[in-house]
């Protein structure tokens, strides 16, 4: 749950010192790694891959929906359903939602190469 929390401080740190498209597409980015990071705070031992997958695929759903008019309802009601749901279909989105899977995989990849290498030290301190 961590690197969720992280995630979020990233999004929010982005909004705060960007504007514009570098906000709203790293913002994108970012919306796939926290889906992907809570995938894995929920699935601990899922393979990285896996773990984008299920992510884009979230992402990619969710954007999808906006093609409806379910989400720009509820965005307009509610602002954590704009914040989970956005309102509006946005192409563009979708390349961004892939840059951060690849990302999320990479870093995920790369931890658990690190603890294979390294080992667990939580576990090698309770003993």
């Amino acid at each position: 749950m961590a690197a969720a929390g992280l995630t979020v401080g990233a999004g929010l740190g982005l909004r705060a010192v960007a504007a514009g498209d570098v906000a709203k597409y790293g913002g994108d980015a970012l919306y796939t790694v926290l889906l992907l990071a809570l995938v894995v705070a929920a699935a601990p031992r899922v393979s990285p891959a896996r773990a984008a997958a299920i992510a884009l695929a979230a992402s990619w759903a969710v954007e999808f929906l906006q093609l409806g008019p379910v989400p720009a309802e509820l965005s307009r009601r509610s602002a954590l359903a704009r914040l989970v749901l956005g309102s509006t279909f946005n192409a563009p989105d979708l390349l961004w939602y892939a840059v951060g899977a690849g990302a999320g995989w990479l870093v995920h990849t790369a931890l658990r190469r690190a603890r294979r290498h390294f080992g667990d030290g939580a576990a090698r301190a309770r003993a």
